[in-house]
């Protein structure tokens, strides 16, 4: 008999299979991504149902299949995050990143990714922090993770940058270029280097004027994935 696969995880696509069954996509926290067929869990009593909720992070159990398919065999909703549904904007973010997560994780993606993903959902669920600000950060360290984030600390020559100095972002060379009367100034790059730092998306809501500056910093991000991770 094979060994069961005990793990936690966060749904990325629920798909309406037969009668009344599901078929799952599951990124976990130690078992990359994973296919599973959930049986019965649109019936009414069903006891899976409660731990494959969206926005959430449950405790699972799989039993391996012939092929690439597994069967879930118990789930307990370990976390909801509820408050991301109260708010449009949070929610259709929060789709986008379960579909992003989806897209570019590989059956054995890394830990790094459900922890990425685990993060920002929080940061959706927190009603303070502005939808905007949580997807500046996830995109920085989206960035991080896939081995594509820029330099931000220095132009092509090694100088550092300076405070006094106005920029163009060079995408070939994934770094910022003085140049008189350039469209970034560096409030632009020290909000991009926060958010590559920061372990929680909230820590960028203390910046002053944030989301003033957020549309120039998410052009930059949104054109650097595009090219390079092609999300």
């Amino acid at each position: 008999m094979k060994s069961q696969i005990i793990t936690t995880g966060i749904m990325l696509a629920r798909t309406d299979f037969q009668e009344a069954d599901r078929i799952i996509t599951v990124l976990t926290s130690d078992h990359g991504k994973i296919r599973a067929i959930a049986k019965g869990v649109r019936r009414p009593k069903s006891r899976l149902a409660g731990g494959i909720e969206l926005f959430s992070v449950s405790n699972l159990t799989f039993l391996p299949g012939r092929g690439e398919m597994q069967t879930l065999i118990s789930s307990r909703l370990g976390i909801h995050y509820g408050n991301i549904v109260n708010d449009i904007n949070k929610t259709m973010l929060g789709y986008e990143l379960l579909k992003i997560m989806n897209r570019l994780t590989e059956d054995a993606a890394g830990g790094e990714y459900f922890y990425l993903l685990q993060t920002a959902l929080d940061g959706l669920n927190n009603q303070e922090l502005l939808a905007g600000t949580l997807e500046l950060w996830f995109d920085m360290h989206l960035l991080k993770i896939t081995g594509h984030a820029p330099n931000l600390q220095t132009d092509k020559e090694g100088n550092k940058l300076k405070d006094n100095q106005r920029y163009v972002f060079s995408f070939d060379d994934m770094l910022f270029v003085p140049i008189q009367n350039g469209l970034h100034d560096t409030s632009v790059i020290k909000l991009l280097r926060l958010a590559y730092a920061a372990k929680e998306p909230s820590l960028l809501a203390r910046v002053n004027g944030v989301e003033a500056l957020l549309p120039k910093c998410q052009q930059l991000t949104k054109t650097m994935l595009n090219r390079f991770v092609r999300i």
